[in-house]
């Protein structure tokens, strides 16, 4: 039987309903990859949210690059880029593929496809992630994800919201 969301209208469950799922404390320890963020982000995520001043005029352009380990994108218009870094805290030596769910509607794609890490470069990739609306739709969020696997024991997977937007409406409330 499909999940259904608590709360009022009743509906049924999607990602924005449900947890990150059981843990699994042999893979937390050994992740392969995290989206590590410096606290100065967190900070200005903060201020431009409760009390943006003059250096948050591209808030939205700002929030789509804040290094999360997920991808929202709230208004599709056309296309947007957003960009992660991942900071490979496994073997020194790895190299990662991407494989892409996209959300329905959606043409998802990942620059580069493959990350390689060596043991004498950095412990660091940035990938670029291209969104474009394929359907014209209004106020729909449709759900997708982004794993990057070594081919052995790690795959490390984010999930992607998108909502597609013909025009921004004031009492659009999806």
């Amino acid at each position: 039987m499909p999940i259904q969301a608590e709360g009022l209208p009743r509906k049924l469950a999607d990602p924005f309903d449900m947890g990150g799922g059981h843990i699994d404390p042999d893979r937390a320890v050994d992740p392969g990859l995290v989206y590590d963020m410096d606290p100065i982000e967190y900070t200005k995520f903060f201020r431009c949210t409760l009390d943006a001043k003059d250096d948050c005029d591209s808030y939205m352009g700002w929030l789509y690059q804040l290094n999360l380990p997920s991808i929202a994108v709230p208004d599709l218009e056309g296309s947007v880029t957003v960009s992660r870094t991942v900071t490979n805290v496994g073997p020194a030596a790895a190299t990662y593929r991407v494989a892409v769910e996209a959300p329905a509607g959606v043409d998802v794609s990942v620059e580069p496809e493959v990350m390689t890490f060596t043991t004498d470069g950095s412990k660091n990739a940035t990938f670029k992630v291209t969104f474009t609306a394929r359907r014209m739709v209004q106020g729909v969020y449709t759900f997708g994800s982004l794993a990057w696997s070594d081919g052995g024991v790690h795959s490390v997977r984010i999930p992607v919201a998108v909502r597609p937007v013909i025009e921004d409406f004031v009492a659009d409330v999806s």
